[in-house]
């Protein structure tokens, strides 16, 4: 092993998740601070078989197997969502450091459970809102702060897209599914980024798959300082694909087309007193910038944004829609 390797942050996957060769496994070839050692599934010849695939050099029986393994620093949770509390507890206990997938738990209390286990530890968790650490959204978040909007006066945020597989986990209750939950937790975080503040839940609308399981829902919301946002999401409605933020102030407007995989293409453009502009920023990817933040939480303490205290505000906001629209809020696993 080289000298590289030894000093590297070694992190294991639990679950042979669809998302982890893009939003981490692939990151983590191209950097040199990282590295992908071990995977853990329920069925380890489907771990055995991922590893193979990726290059992945161990494979646990367990997820518990992995997450007490001494050569690792790092566990990658890309677990259905109602099983990501369960998890990040465990590994914070084991001692590990944690990259969970978004949404954080299953609601508000469980990740001010989470919040407080890791306040008390000195582990880095962080949740995986990837988008944030692209300078697209650094660049949006600078044009708010800087006052080039005026007083701000509106904040919409949207994430659609079809998912007809109705079998999918993200439609089982059981697993803390929902649109909300899946694409809306997106939303739900870009309208608190953007507005600066934690807003209150004025009115929700539900379009539902089956009596606990919103296939789409729209919220109103109002932020402390005066200013107003919508949020829309869905997996399975007419509004087929929509992907993108609008900042509206007194002064002007911002708009944002696909922050939440801006590698495939956006734009963010700017029309106020000082006249207009659009921008684009590169190509690399907002899993690449999220790996060279968690590593740089890990060794060197940086700080990053998407710690568990924000956590908590973005799913106090959605247990707050799901009460509004008159649904259960999702449970743990």
């Amino acid at each position: 092993m080289t000298d590289d390797l030894r000093s590297a942050l070694r992190i294991g996957i639990l679950g042979a998740a669809r998302i982890a060769p893009a939003s981490l496994i692939a990151p983590a070839k191209r950097s040199p601070e990282v590295v992908v050692a071990a995977v853990a599934a329920r069925d380890r010849s489907r771990a055995e078989g991922f590893a193979r695939k990726h290059g992945i050099p161990q494979v646990y029986d367990s997820y518990q197997a992995l997450i007490d393994a001494p050569d690792l620093d790092a566990v990658y949770i890309p677990l259905p969502n109602g099983l990501h509390g369960r998890w990040t507890r465990a590994a914070v206990q084991a001692g590990k450091h944690v990259l969970c997938e978004k949404p954080f738990t299953a609601n508000a209390a469980e990740a001010r459970e989470i919040a407080a286990l890791a306040s008390d530890s000195d582990r880095v968790v962080m949740e995986a809102f990837h988008y944030r650490y692209h300078p697209l959204m650094a660049a949006a978040e600078q044009v708010v702060a800087s006052g080039e909007l005026g007083t701000l006066l509106r904040v919409e945020a949207a994430l659609s897209f079809p998912l007809p597989k109705f079998s999918d986990i993200r439609y089982d209750y059981g697993l803390a599914g929902g649109a909300l939950m899946d694409a809306g937790c997106y939303a739900v975080h870009m309208a608190r980024v953007l507005g600066g503040e934690n807003p209150e839940v004025v009115a929700a609308r539900a379009k539902l798959r089956e009596a606990r399981i919103d296939r789409a829902m729209t919220a109103d919301l109002r932020f402390p300082s005066g200013h107003t946002g919508r949020i829309r999401c869905s997996i399975w409605s007419a509004d087929v694909l929509r992907v993108g933020a609008t900042v509206v102030g007194e002064r002007g407007r911002m708009r944002l087309v696909n922050p939440v995989l801006p590698h495939l293409g956006h734009v963010l453009s700017v029309r106020s007193e000082d006249g207009r502009r659009v921008r684009r920023f590169t190509h690399r990817t907002s899993y690449d910038y999220q790996l060279d933040a968690f590593a740089a939480a890990v060794l060197r303490g940086e700080p990053v944004p998407t710690a568990p205290g924000d956590a908590v505000a973005t799913m106090t906001v959605i247990d707050a829609i799901y009460r509004t629209a008159g649904l259960p809020l999702r449970q743990p696993s």
